[in-house]
């Protein structure tokens, strides 16, 4: 493969693309990058303080701020999309996008590109796609690696294309699988553990053309959707109907990202993942086959090797009334107790989100607070008004009983908004406090009964470390959140880092829990799986993928450690 030297986007791709972007409409205002869109735009029904490190006793670096799916599918195969993760909100959009995108923010090293695509192959995709298909340099950087991920990119894509229907994808994978050349499919690019780096380059198809609404059943609380679509822009569509999609992962998430990987968020201690609310899903196998996996009466799940197209969901009724709550408590130990006793309560809570005293810190320094500095439990309630009511006095009462203090709770909409923007804003004001470093974000999931022990034997590590770290959890489900910051130039910070993780994830995995709760495998998790699953059990899901893409061209590199035989 031929060498080639970095280089930043040119001037004309950052003002196209800062044309282009957009705002969530988040509380925080995170930024969503829309992807470029050549020719018109496809129809749709839619409307859409930095901290410092300085030696503190004993040489160890001290913190100083300055004011400015759980359990893996026993077949889940190669991702067929991009996942989620809150955005890292960027001071500016140039800044993010001048980033040295490949190994992180300070990478000066070569970046290798894939050697020519086979003769006629582009032309071919010429014939299918015209204009929606591209060979420029900055547009395969800019896909070439999630803005936030903080795995090693040794390749980026040699032909992006964007197809607008279900004729596009299928042709274009007749064609990849005729001429052997990889796939990976590109969504919203909020994933951080490498599912859409282009290991051995080839074409990425970025699917954020095809966003549209198909079909609403409000009757039957179900919708059809094309693949591009972002939860949030879709939960706007859903609102005049009194309707909303239930699953809540990063701002900047697509539908079929977020259907790859399983995906779950804050409340799926109520609602469930991606499995438990998708119905069908219409695919294109690695050879072009089209299928359906479900009637829409039924449900089905995702993660197997294919591109989806079309997806069927479940759809829910807007809360009546909800109650968001918060409560602070002396150590961990006491906090995830009073999950547990709230989910063995029969509250049917929507929310239980941990956040430890280093986030509470972060939180008080980035938006002026005065928050204790302790881990803190908050809650959402929904139902009636008398329901939720109740169901808060209930968990005021087991939090009494488990050395919490200062219950408050909030029913005015504004107040309830200003509450919960302390969890909205927990990932923001951690990036805040370390805007020249990594951050290796990372996740696992135990049984709920396991879940106080291991954070505890986690955070014995984290603290000991002269690395910031913090944790953030689902206290509902099992399923937590490190977020390690390290210097990128330093290899012994990221060999620090890297150790953190694999202790906690051995931990997670010596207590029957996973590697991943909602991050998906990718190729940064790849190393766990036999650890977790067993040699039998990969060999299965490589024989069963080898049926369903015998070229290996869906997203190879991922999922399947490459030491697997079949």
């Amino acid at each position: 493969m031929l060498p080639r030297t970095m280089r930043f986007l040119s001037a004309s791709t950052v003002s196209r693309l800062r044309s282009r972007s957009s705002c969530s409409n988040t509380l925080l205002g995170f930024l969503r990058l829309s992807s470029f869109q050549p020719g018109a735009d496809s129809a749709t029904p839619l409307s859409s303080n930095p901290a410092r490190p300085s030696a503190g006793a004993g040489g160890r670096q001290e913190w100083r701020f300055f004011t400015w799916p759980r359990a893996l599918l026993p077949i889940a195969l190669a991702s067929a999309g991009a996942i989620y993760l809150e955005l890292r909100p960027s001071t500016s959009l140039s800044e993010s996008l001048l980033d040295q995108r490949y190994e992180g923010r300070k990478n000066t090293e070569i970046v290798f590109e894939r050697m020519e695509l086979p003769e006629g192959f582009i032309e071919e995709l010429k014939s299918i796609l015209q204009e929606n298909m591209t060979k420029d340099y900055d547009e395969r950087y800019f896909h070439g690696k999630p803005q936030n991920s903080f795995h090693k990119a040794v390749n980026i894509p040699d032909v992006i294309v964007y197809p607008r229907s279900q004729d596009d994808v299928q042709k274009v994978i007749v064609a990849c699988n005729k001429y052997k050349v990889p796939i990976v499919p590109y969504g919203g690019a909020t994933s951080i553990e490498g599912h859409t780096l282009a290991v051995n380059g080839g074409v990425c198809i970025d699917m954020t053309l095809m966003k549209s609404v198909k079909e609403l059943h409000i009757e039957d609380m179900d919708v059809v959707v094309e693949p591009g679509i972002g939860w949030m822009e879709l939960n706007e569509y859903l609102k005049p109907h009194g309707l909303f999609f239930p699953l809540d992962p990063g701002p900047g998430a697509t539908i079929g990202g977020m259907c790859a990987t399983r995906c779950s968020g804050s409340l799926a201690v109520r609602y469930g993942t991606m499995r438990e609310n998708v119905i069908n899903l219409k695919v294109v196998l690695g050879n072009g086959d089209v299928i359906k996996t479900a009637a829409r009466a039924l449900k089905s799940a995702a993660g197997y090797p294919w591109c989806n197209y079309q997806v069927t969901f479940r759809l829910q009724k807007l809360p009546q009334h909800s109650v968001v709550a918060m409560c602070n408590f002396p150590t961990i130990k006491d906090a995830i107790d009073v999950a547990i006793a709230t989910m063995l309560s029969g509250v049917q809570v929507s929310r239980v989100e941990l956040l430890d005293e280093v986030l509470m810190k972060a939180i008080n320094i980035a938006n002026g607070k005065n928050l204790p500095e302790v881990p803190t439990l908050m809650f959402e309630f929904i139902g009636t008004e008398a329901y939720a009511r109740e169901q808060t006095l209930i968990v005021q009462k087991i939090a009494s009983e488990h050395c919490g203090s200062d219950f408050i709770f909030v029913e005015d909409p504004d107040a309830k908004t200003e509450l919960w923007k302390i969890r909205k804003e927990a990932l923001w004001a951690c990036f805040t406090m370390a805007p020249d470093f990594e951050a290796m974000v990372t996740d696992v999931c135990v049984p709920l009964s396991r879940l106080a022990e291991c954070i505890s034997k986690s955070k014995q590590l984290l603290e000991a470390s002269n690395l910031l770290c913090t944790v953030i959890a689902h206290a509902g489900d099992g399923n937590f959140h490190t977020l390690i910051f390290f210097d990128p130039e330093n290899e012994e910070q990221q060999r620090e880092a890297e150790r953190l993780n694999n202790f906690m994830v051995h931990t997670a995995l010596s207590m029957e829990g996973t590697c991943t709760g909602e991050h998906g495998v990718g190729t940064g998790k790849m190393k766990y799986l036999e650890e977790e699953l067993g040699m039998e059990a990969l060999k299965t899901m490589k024989r069963i993928k080898a049926v369903l893409d015998p070229n290996n061209i869906m997203n190879p590199g991922k999922v399947i450690p490459p030491h697997v035989c079949i």
